[in-house]
């Protein structure tokens, strides 16, 4: 059976967090989550925005911390802070804001 996004022609979109995605993968922020909101607001003011292409570019040789690429930048993140970022695949159309 057809998903309602197959059948209205969209492509359905899977969500993961920021610590989920490979290496050389390019993603865009969807959305933070926060449960005490002090480190959402810290990721933000570091330029993790919602609808920010993010490429990871290499992780450390335990696995932890993880250089991004954003913006211009390179940001070294603890896996614990990039579970808090939502992504989703980065499509032709988006935005390097």
């Amino acid at each position: 059976m057809d998903s309602w996004a197959d059948m209205l022609g969209r492509r359905m979109v899977t969500a993961m967090r920021l610590s989920e995605v490979g290496v050389g993968a390019a993603v865009v922020i969807s959305g933070l989550t926060d449960p005490d909101g002090g480190t959402a607001a810290r990721l933000e003011h570091m330029g993790f925005l919602p609808g920010t292409t993010v490429r990871v570019e290499r992780r450390a040789p335990l696995g932890d911390p993880t250089v991004y690429e954003l913006r211009g930048y390179r940001l070294a993140l603890r896996r614990e802070s990039a579970a808090l970022i939502d992504v989703h695949p980065s499509t032709a159309g988006a935005t390097d804001r």
